[in-house]
This record gives structure tokens, C-alpha cells and sequence, in this order.
């Protein structure tokens, strides 16, 4: 008997590279081998944790007016400069709020990424960035796109910059229904041209993506344009699809694009980060939905399969990915990336504001102090006020409790 056979017999203690075929195994080892890897989290090149540093120029603004900085696109390095494109909204108001539209005006934005515009910023590490002023804003009233344009991403495809992102026209629209548009410039520091049309309009009604098509985030793969976004349907009623991701897939920058009839790709996912790994594509799921905060892979870019368990995700990340537009068919993957975050206190003046992440997600950068589980908060997160009970819940759920709680059985 050979070594690894000696120590296959001492399974599960020794987990052997190849799954066992000579003794029952329960589902969750036959998961571990079919879905997982033996090497658990640390052999997994799909995990990872994420660390977060404060950035300079675009971060915690202190200024008297809302300033939200949010949605970074993708990072570019060009030359030996690094660039970012993001939403800001600089207005003298707090956002209303989504289900008070009534209430917006052309000075008091209904939503954080109301009358916001398309920014950018460029950095020589990452952590200290000058803000550049606006790289493509709003279009004079009464024009297509007057009211907000946000969730800005970046391509970079025969030499030429495209910026896609969301495209808010007159009053704001309930469920932010919206579609997606573009501008192109020679150079990232513009000046952009604007397309001012739909580039992936909202599907029919009752479509999977009737309503929203939001966060654009184009990739170049097999030889095309691949233009991943999220989405939503009008009727958002209890047992519809809320938000996942689809793909649109084009010859040219500026369309036209042609969704894949596999939509949606996923069945989860908010603000989705995607980008070339070996010859597939992978992919970062939060917030929403089943699968949320799992990492994926499609190795055909549309059959996304769960990879990895992750925990206090970036939100709206976008990574330093260098071979993003290549089609090299042999990604590498992704070291860091900027994201936002909310303010420390809720319903201040103070709107979302970007931060970086760092991360274990690189074929070429062996990291084990990210590959760590086993996670614990400290005190401030478990009572953050999403996480902390409101006072005002709290009768309500002592009346429930007074009519749920029976005594234990057998006592």
C-alpha cells in the first residue's frame, strides 16, 4: 500500500487530492470535492478576504454642501498614472429619499446618485488621488440625460476611451428605470463626446429587465465587446427575479449590442465586479439575492458557477485589472480596487465616499495573509445601524414574541 493510500484510510482527517470511491461519503463531501477543493478556503484561488484602506482627494469629503463620491469604474494604469471615473453628486440637499419623488426638485436630489455626474481622478499609487473635475456631465436641460448620469465603467478598445454608464432623463423614474448610455474620447482625460442614446435599452414589459439596467461593465472576450449589467423587472412582486446580471454583446463599442439569450447569467448580485481569469471570466456577487457574496466563474462567460464564500465584500467594487481588454484568453486576475462605503452616521450631510480594497484574487501574487476564515467583528460592526435592533421594533417583536414563545417542551 502506497503512502497515499495509508493516509486516504484516515479520511476525513487526511483529505486526499482525489476524491475517495472506497467508502460512503456524506453530501457535503461529495460537495467539498465536486463544487469546493480539498485544500478548503487556503487552497482556493477564489478566496480571499478583503482589506480596506482610506484614500486621499476622493475620499470622506468635509466640505458645507452633500458630496457623495461612489461607483468607481475600473482602474486603469496609464503610463504612470493610475485613473478612475465616478459618480459625485455636490448638491446643498440631502436625497429625499426613493419613495418620495415629489419631493425632488432640480436642487434636491430624490436619490444619492441623483443629479450626480461623471467624474474622474488619477493617483501614482492608488492610496493619494487628485480629483480632475468632471469628465462628462449632465446634459442641459431638456436634453437626454439632464438629470443624473452615475455608475460610470470604462473600456479601452482600439486605442480610443469609451465611459458607459446610467442615463437619468427628466424627473427621476420610480425603481430607477433607466437605461444605459455612452461617450467616447481619444484620450482618458477627454474631452468625451457623448452618444446621448440608449446603448442597452430596458427590456419589453414583463422582460427580466423591464425596468433598470444599471452599473455597465464592459470586458473585451472572445474577440467582442461584452457589456455585463444588472437589471430588474418592472413588477417587482414577491416570486419575481429582483436583480441579477446580464450580458449584451457587440462588434463595436457603440453597439449594437445583442443580449445573450441565457439571461440572466446570474441569479444574484448588486454592483457586480467581473474580470478575465485563465480563459473565463469571473465574477463578485453582492448583497443580493442567493448567492450573493459568493465569487464565480463561467469559463465560457455566461455559465457563472459559485466558487467561493466571501465575506464583507467591496460595494461597487472596481479592481486594477490590467488584462481587462486584452483577450488573451488567460487572465490573471486582481491584487486591488477602490469601492465605497457609507458614512460612519446615517442621515448626515454626508454622502458615500470611496475607500480602496486589497485582495488574494491574482494568479501572479501568492498572499496567504488574505486567504484567513474564520472572521470576527468587534463591537461597532455588530451594532453599525443596519445591524442594530431600532427601539422602535422593539414592542412590535415583544408582542410577537408574547404570542410565539411557548414553554420548552419536556421541561
Amino acid at each position: 500500500m502506497n503512502g497515499e493510500s495509508k493516509k486516504t484510510s484516515a479520511f476525513p482527517g487526511f483529505l486526499p487530492r482525489q476524491k475517495p470511491t472506497d467508502r460512503p461519503l456524506s453530501a457535503a463531501m461529495h460537495r467539498m470535492y465536486d463544487m469546493w477543493t480539498p485544500k478548503q478556503d487556503i487552497g482556493n484561488p477564489f478566496y480571499t478576504t478583503f482589506r480596506y484602506s482610506p484614500v486621499t482627494g476622493i475620499g470622506k469629503d468635509e466640505t458645507e454642501l452633500s458630496v457623495s463620491r461612489r461607483d468607481p469604474s475600473k482602474v486603469l494604469k496609464i503610463g504612470d498614472l493610475y485613473y478612475v471615473w465616478y459618480t459625485r453628486r455636490r448638491t446643498k440637499y440631502m436625497p429625499v429619499g426613493r419613495f418620495n419623488i415629489e419631493q425632488g426638485t432640480d436642487e434636491v436630489p430624490v436619490v444619492d446618485w441623483d443629479l450626480a455626474d461623471i467624474c474622474y481622478a488619477t493617483s501614482r499609487d492608488g492610496f493619494h488621488w487628485q480629483e480632475q473635475g468632471i469628465a462628462v456631465p449632465r446634459a442641459p436641460k431638456g436634453s437626454y440625460g439632464d438629470r443624473s448620469l452615475s455608475t460610470p465603467d470604462v473600456l479601452v478598445y482600439e486605442g480610443r476611451y469609451y465611459l458607459y454608464y446610467q442615463t437619468f432623463t427628466t424627473m427621476w423614474r420610480a425603481n430607477d428605470c433607466v437605461n444605459v448610455s455612452a461617450a467616447w474620447a481619444d484620450s482618458p482625460d477627454g474631452p468625451w463626446t457623448r452618444l446621448d442614446r440608449p446603448i442597452v435599452p430596458q427590456g419589453e414589459p414583463g422582460d427580466w429587465d423591464s425596468c433598470a439596467i444599471h452599473d455597465p461593465y464592459p470586458l473585451i472576450y472572445q474577440g467582442k465587446i461584452w457589456l455585463y449589467y444588472k437589471a430588474s423587472p418592472i413588477d417587482k412582486s414577491p416570486g419575481n427575479l429582483r436583480l441579477a446580471q446580464g450580458v449584451a454583446i457587440a462588434e463595436d463599442p457603440a453597439g449594437p449590442f445583442v443580449k445573450s439569450e441565457l439571461n440572466p447569467v446570474t441569479n444574484s448580485g448588486h454592483e457586480t465586479a467581473l474580470w478575465p481569469y485563465e480563459g473565463g471570466i469571473a465574477a463578485l456577487l453582492i448583497q443580493d439575492g442567493p448567492e450573493k457574496d459568493t465569487i464565480q466563474f463561467a469559463p465560457d462567460g455566461l455559465n457563472f458557477v459559485p466558487k467561493a464564500h466571501v465575506q464583507h465584500s467591496p460595494h461597487a467594487p472596481g479592481p486594477f485589472c490590467p488584462d481587462a481588454f486584452a483577450d488573451t484568453g488567460d487572465g490573471r486576475g486582481i491584487t486591488w480596487g477602490l469601492s465605497h462605503i457609507h458614512p460612519q452616521m446615517p442621515n448626515t450631510n454626508k454622502g458615500l465616499y470611496i475607500v480602496r480594497f486589497d485582495c488574494a484574487l491574482s494568479r501572479d501574487a501568492d498572499r496567504p495573509e488574505f486567504k484567513r476564515s474564520n472572521l470576527h467583528w468587534h463591537e461597532p460592526s455588530w451594532f453599525q445601524p443596519e445591524l442594530r435592533l431600532p427601539d422602535d421594533w422593539r414592542k412590535r417583536i415583544l408582542e410577537e414574541q408574547a404570542s410565539l414563545d411557548s414553554p420548552t417542551i419536556g421541561v
